[in-house]
């Protein structure tokens, strides 16, 4: 297990794994002057490929088998899971701005492809940290109005803002730690794992609050399922093979490929498609 203060120093958390990150103010002038789009970020997007001819987004919602477990991409990181009856949701965004302000901030180019009140019942949601495009105030109020014993799943420090917006149904985990819970005849683990990424939703409170990704692990009669939610992170050869050692594969993982592009600027906190399944 990995000890608290191995993440954790004078009221901020860290990422152990990285020696240097080009994450201060200075670095994020420079990257949107275009400092960073160097010969080498030229060739990256190079890399990118056009989607398959059958994609289609949304898909044909009559051609889900509901019986069977089914997985909706919704927008961004937020995704539909649905399993033994449960229905689990991720990092929940229907906002049309990642801002605190409704007026300026980046503006989603894709409507989701549900409404939120179109959703089934929901059990649980999964938080993987608290930046705007992961974590929005008013789709999370709404959730909360609508389903108010949703059980939320929160890295650590997040449960007092949770708290301040009316929401107490929550668990608050550290890196490695678990929680059981039982949703009717399914039984579940849920399990923060560590991911390399940072945190803040203001000027002054950057890396007050842990990163985490979430593995959770259903015990349904004689059946076991694995799911491995990622949120953000970046790749490093330290976190991921234990991830894996620990929990000996998954049925299900949602690893983001997002902005990992210019790689110079991004890699410490964003997976290209390569890292994404790197060993």
């Amino acid at each position: 297990m990995l000890a608290k203060d191995s993440h954790f120093s004078k009221g901020r958390f860290f990422n152990p794994h990285v020696s240097h990150s080009l994450r201060g103010f200075k670095h994020l002038i420079l990257w949107a002057l275009g400092y960073y789009n160097d010969e080498c970020c030229a060739g990256e997007r190079d890399l990118r490929s056009p989607p398959p001819a059958d994609f289609a987004y949304p898909n044909d919602r009559s051609l889900i088998d509901p019986s069977r477990p089914t997985v909706e991409w919704i927008n961004h990181t937020t995704f539909l899971i649905s399993l033994f009856g449960m229905n689990i949701l991720t990092d929940p965004i229907w906002g049309e701005r990642c801002s605190p302000l409704r007026f300026i901030g980046p503006k989603r180019l894709i409507a989701p492809q549900r409404s939120l009140e179109s959703l089934p019942p929901l059990d649980l949601i999964l938080i993987s940290h608290d930046h705007y495009d992961h974590l929005d105030v008013k789709s999370v109020e709404r959730i909360h109005h609508l389903y108010p014993n949703i059980l939320w799943c929160l890295p650590l420090g997040l449960k007092k803002w949770f708290n301040h917006h009316g929401i107490k149904r929550c668990i608050e985990l550290d890196w490695w730690e678990s929680s059981p819970a039982r949703f009717g005849e399914t039984q579940i683990e849920i399990t923060a794992v560590p991911a390399q990424h940072f945190s803040g939703r203001g000027l002054f409170d950057r890396n007050q609050t842990l990163w985490a990704g979430w593995v959770v692990t259903f015990s349904h009669g004689s059946e076991r399922r694995k799911l491995y939610f990622v949120g953000d992170t970046g790749y490093n050869p330290f976190d991921f093979k234990k991830i894996g050692e620990r929990f000996q594969g998954f049925d299900l993982s949602l690893i983001p490929i997002g902005a990992y592009v210019p790689s110079r600027f991004m890699r410490t906190v964003h997976c290209s498609p390569s890292d994404a399944v790197a060993l």
